[in-house]
This record gives structure tokens, sequence and C-alpha cells, in this order.
């Protein structure tokens, strides 16, 4: 016998839950799920990662779980999987113990991925393609699993309760909030480090956020055509490990680095939301690489072709569509959500194309058992649940079809905001039905305003700025040929195409930006702001920069330092607070909107140009562009609070006679005057510019009836 064998240890038999590897305070259990493998091996190296010490097989395997227990081993533990099973890719059988494999719930990785033909499971180049095994080690290549620990002393603090009807979400990229954040330290920059910084917290405040909802943060992968290309992936939804931090977003190389940067924004009053994807993996399609799910058990944790199992059913548009039929994979995944949520606190998650998520073997099925598994959990049916509603597979839309208790990104909203301030006609009653909360799309099931995630922009798309500055998208960096991307954006460029020196462009420009940004402030639901849209930051055109991390999406922060960016900021910083203080500005139930709250006063009310209730001649009149929204609702004083939102799409100037009400109203803005003062209003009528919204506001004692 040798001296490394001498000193490799033995497997005890352990226990086949929980999985993953978990520390006990005197060893490691490790256990992994595999329902067709015929043997599954342990590779343990050393603290780098770069050496390979011993392999030890698991020695048990219950109910397709295999497990052991290392005695005398301890957190930091590197190691792999490698997986001996059949290899046999057209009946969906990908196995190939040659390739090192991540483990599924491992918490921390360490390097990254080196691309060679070695880490693909397959001969590449091969005359049969993915039919011929590949033989060489892909160790040295590949990222390893580590054992960490969960220790965090999160103090005495709680998380912060925001309810649904006064959140204001700030979407946000972890690197490109503070790569050109000059004022910090360089080791700050681009990382989660940033997060809690106080410069930004006091920035979040001003904008009135309440949440936060970063870009993914799970470990993910650089592609290999984006590497050739000289791109990088910089969105991060090509997720490579499900419980395991970005360790790119790490400064130093610590998951509790991430976590007292949540710990921070939650003590600061913020929540944090996660953006999760769920629905695919980095290991793309049939010609992807082996590294973790595709070696372990390919045909459990993938929806393959039926007959043809080679190929990859792919409803995501990404490669794979991970198989959430599967109770092993469903298990996985909502571990990890239970793990993010107590490990790491988060308030909630965003799930990427959420559609595949529900998608069962007939179809979308809002009564999946992924929405089930949710609904029910103690734990996480009390977070903030988003989904976007759709995916790339057959009926694949399903705005306004999820379960009660789950919010949707409303792009139904964006578009008639985009359309209605871009000047189309036929408009009128689309967007009243946006500004009322989306009533058509989620009224239904007890489901409340607050499930419509209203946004003009988001990172999937045109910055808001760029709405209103280019006709055309401009994507030739993302090296496509510019045939990436949405072709209708129903944006306008307001005179020329992109940045420009003309006033009177960028006066009208500003207007618009500003009344679209206001559309989304004061309707009722939940409002999105992407960010740097609050002083104007741009992407030259590009609406796909998935793959642009550069300062192409990096935020510029000097922005807030000149005139434009800080009157825009401010102005933001108003409708926050004016929506926080008016809660006729943010409903938060569907009722008959005809009911009086008060004595001739309607709940909520449409009128047009001459102050007249909306006829339906009037909502059919195609030309027509402005628009009065009355809402009104008693405080818990028995006071009275209303507002009237004037808009008007148009190209000329309106005079908009205002109708009756008990109480005097005041001007609070006027998209056309972002320097207006607030004023009262004495006239019968009120002037409101071409593509401008007006915003008034009044009060009176509800069970008076006066002033």
């Amino acid at each position: 016998m040798n001296a490394d064998a001498r000193r490799r240890p033995a497997l005890e038999p352990g226990l086949p839950y929980p999985l993953g590897a978990s520390f006990d305070g005197s060893g490691i259990n490790f256990a992994v799920f595999s329902a067709h493998a015929w043997r599954i091996e342990l590779c343990v190296f050393d603290a780098q990662g770069r050496r390979e010490l011993y392999r030890l097989p698991l020695p048990e395997c219950t109910d397709e779980v295999w497990h052991g227990y290392l005695p005398d081993a301890a957190p930091g533990l590197v190691y792999g999987y490698r997986a001996h099973g059949p290899y046999d890719p057209r009946n969906g059988h990908r196995f190939n113990p040659h390739k090192l494999l991540i483990d599924p719930y491992a918490r921390q990785l360490l390097g990254g991925l080196q691309w060679s033909d070695a880490v693909f499971g397959y001969r590449v180049g091969h005359a049969k393609a993915d039919l011929s095994m590949d033989r060489r080690d892909s160790a040295a290549l590949v990222p390893k699993s580590v054992v960490a620990p969960d220790l965090f002393d999160w103090g005495c603090g709680g998380r912060p309760v925001v309810p649904w009807d006064s959140t204001v979400i700030y979407e946000a990229h972890v690197k490109g909030l503070s790569m050109m954040r000059e004022d910090l330290p360089g080791p700050l920059r681009g990382n989660c480090g940033a997060l809690a910084d106080p410069w930004f917290l006091e920035h979040l405040h001003r904008m009135g956020a309440t949440t936060i909802e970063l870009l993914p943060v799970h470990a993910f992968l650089q592609d290999h055509f984006l590497v050739e290309r000289g791109l990088r992936n910089y969105w991060g939804y090509n997720t490579l490990a499900y419980f395991a931090p970005e360790p790119a977003y790490l400064p130093g190389g610590n998951c509790n680095d991430l976590r007292r940067a949540i710990c921070q924004l939650q003590a600061a009053g913020f929540e944090v939301i996660l953006d999760v994807v769920y629905n695919h993996t980095a290991e793309g399609n049939e010609l992807g690489p082996t590294l973790s799910w595709r070696g372990l058990d390919n045909a459990s944790y993938y929806r393959l072709v039926p007959g043809d199992e080679r190929y990859y059913i792919n409803d995501t548009g990404c490669g794979n569509t991970v198989n959430l039929s599967h109770p092993r994979v469903l298990q996985m995944v909502m571990d990890s959500l239970r793990y993010w949520a107590a490990s790491y606190r988060i308030d909630g998650f965003r799930f990427d194309l959420g559609v595949t998520l529900g998608r069962e073997g007939g179809g979308y099925d809002p009564g999946s058992g992924f929405f089930d598994a949710i609904l029910q959990d103690p734990v996480l049916s009390r977070l903030k649940l988003i989904s976007e509603p759709w995916d790339t597979g057959p009926d694949g839309y399903q705005l306004g079809n999820h379960p009660p208790g789950f919010a949707e990104w409303n792009d139904r909203f964006r578009d008639a905001l985009r359309r209605f301030w871009k000047g189309e006609s036929g408009l009128r009653r689309e967007l009243a039905a946006r500004l009322a909360g989306s009533p058509d799309l989620f009224d239904r099931r007890f489901r409340r305003p607050w499930a419509s995630v209203n946004y003009m922009a988001s990172h999937d798309g045109f910055t808001a700025y760029d709405v209103v500055c280019y006709e055309e998208k401009h994507n030739e960096q993302n090296g496509d040929g510019n045939a990436d991307g949405h072709a209708e954006n129903h944006s306008h460029n307001w005179g020329m195409e992109g940045p420009s020196r003309d006033r009177s462009v960028n006066a009208v420009r500003g207007r618009v930006l500003r009344s679209m940004l206001a559309t989304v402030f004061l309707a009722n639901g939940t409002p999105m702001l992407l960010a740097g849209d609050e002083f104007g930051n741009s992407q030259r055109g590009n609406n796909n920069a998935y793959c642009q991390d550069n300062e192409l999406s990096w935020l510029d922060w000097r922005q807030l330092d000149m005139p434009t960016g800080r009157d825009l900021a401010h102005f933001i910083h108003r409708l926050a607070h004016l929506r926080r203080r008016h809660p006729s500005l943010r409903m938060n139930r569907f009722l008959d909107n005809n009911a009086e709250v008060a004595p001739g006063v309607a709940r909520l009310q449409w009128y047009d140009l001459d102050g007249s209730s909306m006829s339906d001649a009037a909502w059919d009149f195609a030309e027509g562009r402005v628009l009065g929204l009355r809402r009104a609702c008693v405080r818990e004083d028995g006071s009275l609070d209303l507002s009237l939102v004037l808009v008007n799409g148009g190209d000329g100037d309106i005079d908009f006679r205002l109708p009756d009400s008990p109480c005097p109203w005041q001007r609070m803005f006027d998209t056309a005057d972002v320097r207006a003062a607030v004023a009262a209003v004495h006239a019968a009528q009120i002037k409101v510019c071409a593509h401008a919204l007006v915003l008034l506001l009044g009060g009176v004692d509800a069970d008076k009836g006066r002033a």
C-alpha cells in the first residue's frame, strides 16, 4: 500500500438528507441526487483546487440519493463529483466520469471555467457530434465546490416589512451600480460591498425606493461564444450554481460579504429582492458543456424531447429547460429559495421566465407544482414574489394568469405608456386601464392592484432616456449584426437619432421623459424604476446590453452633477414623496369605482377635455389624446384625499376644464415646467401643454363634505 492510499480517509454511510455538503461539527455529510447513476465519486482537492487529493465512492444510495459521511472534515473543503452511468445521448443519458461536476447544492465556488474542448462530454468536431464520449479529464478547467459555513451575526434588527401598496422597486445590477463611482475606493467598486455605501443608501431614500431588486447574483457562466467575441455575460442570466453567490461580486471572496451588504441595506429600511433564473442552466443545449446537472442525471434534471431524448425542450430560448415536474428537481429549487430566504435573509424573488416554472406536461398551469409548493410554504409565501409572465414556448404569454400571491411584470403597461406618449392614436382606453392598475388583467381571484408591476424601462430593452432619443435599436457592439434585441420598442427620437444639441429637441425629450416616468409613479400598482433612469442614463441605443460589461452598461453617476440629471432626480424624488403621502395615488384594492366615498365624489372618475365624464363615444374616438383621472379615498383620520391627473399626449397645448370638486385644487407639478412651484388653482380650467402631465391634489373632510 502506497503513502497516498494510507492517508486516504474512508467514507461512512452518512444520511440522504439534507442534500448538499453539510458540516455537523465533527465531519461533513455529502448527499446528491441521481436516479440513473451506477456510482458517484466524491473528489477532494487541495485548498487552491488545483490538485485532486483523492476520490471516494459514495457508499450508499437511498431513494435515489447517493450519500456518505467524511469524518474530521471541516468547512473550506474543496470538492466535486464524478458520476458513472450510461452514456447514451439518444436516450437522454450523458454520464461521463471524466468530467468533474459541481455539486448542485454547492454554497460556494472556487475558480472559474476555462473553455476547452475537454469540458464537453462529447468529442467536439467529431463526425457524430455529441454522440461520441470525450475521455479527457476536465478537473483542471472547471470551478470547484466549497463547503461554506453559514455563520453570520445579523444583529438585533429584523427584516423591513414594506406593504405592497407602499412598495417602490429599484432594479439594479450589482457591478454596474458602482464601477464608475470615482468617490469609492477601488476594491469596493463593482461588487456587493458598494451596495451598503452610505451615499448610495441616501440616494435610494431620496428616490423613494423601498425595495432594491438585484439582477442575478447566483454564480453564472461566461458563455463560450461571448468569450470568443471578447465580450462577457454582464446580466448573469446563465446560472452555474443555485446556492452559491457569484464569486466576482464578493470583494473578500467570502459569502459573508454579500450577507453584510444585505444586512446593511435592511438596517437602512430597504428590502432586497433577487432576480433568479430557475428556468434553464448554463449547460445549454445538447452541444453545451458538462458541468453539473447534465453529468449527474441529464434525463431527470432537464426536459427532453419525447422520443428523441438527445435533444432538449427549449421553452426558454436558452438551450435547455429545467424539469420542475420532477420532484427532486422541484425540491432543489425550493431548497435554493429557502436557503436564500434563511441564510441570506432575502425579502423576495423575481422569477425570470416565470411561465417556464409553471409548465407541466400539458403546458402552463397556474396551479402547477411549483406555484403550489411556494404558496403553501410558511416562509416563502410571506415574501414578495414577482414573475416575468412569459417565455418562448407554446402559449408562453401569461400576463395576469398567475396565482394570487404573485405580482407580475406588466409589459402591457410599458407598451401602452410608450405608445401613448409617443403620440399614437386610439390608446386612451388602454392607458386608462393601465392607470387604474390593469383590472382587466388582475381583478380576479381577489388579487390587488399591486400585482401589476408598472415600469417604463427595465434592464431588458432601452433605458428610459433612450426611449425618447432613438427610433431604432443600435446593438452593433453585441456582434450579431444588430439582429438581436426587440425590433419594436415604441420609441421616438423627436427629431434626430441619438444625442442632440438642439434645445427644442431636448426640451420635448425631457418633457416626454418626465411625463412617462410620472405615469409610472401615479398609476395604481407597484412602480419599478430602472437604476440610472432617475438621472437620464443612456446605453447609446443598445436595447440588449446583456454582454456589455463596460461603460455602455455601467452607471455614470457624474450625470447627477449636471443640471438635467439633477433636475430629473429631484423630479423623481417629488413623485415618490407625493405617492407615499397621498393614498389616492396608489389605491390598493379593486372596488366599485362608481361608489361614492363622499357626497357626489366617486372613487374613480374619468374626464374628457371639457370636464365632462368620458362617454363611450369619447372612449372610442381614436384621435383623443387628452384624459383626466380623478381618484378619491378616505384617509384613516376621516379626511378625503383627492387627486386629479391630467394628461395631454397630443402635439398642441390645451385648456382642460376642471370638473366640479368639493374642494379647491393645488397644482403639485407640471411636467412641462419641472421647476414650477406648487400653486393654488383658482380658474375653472388649467393649461396642459403638449406632451405633458399635470397633477392636482385636494382634500376635504369626508364626513362634513367640505374643504
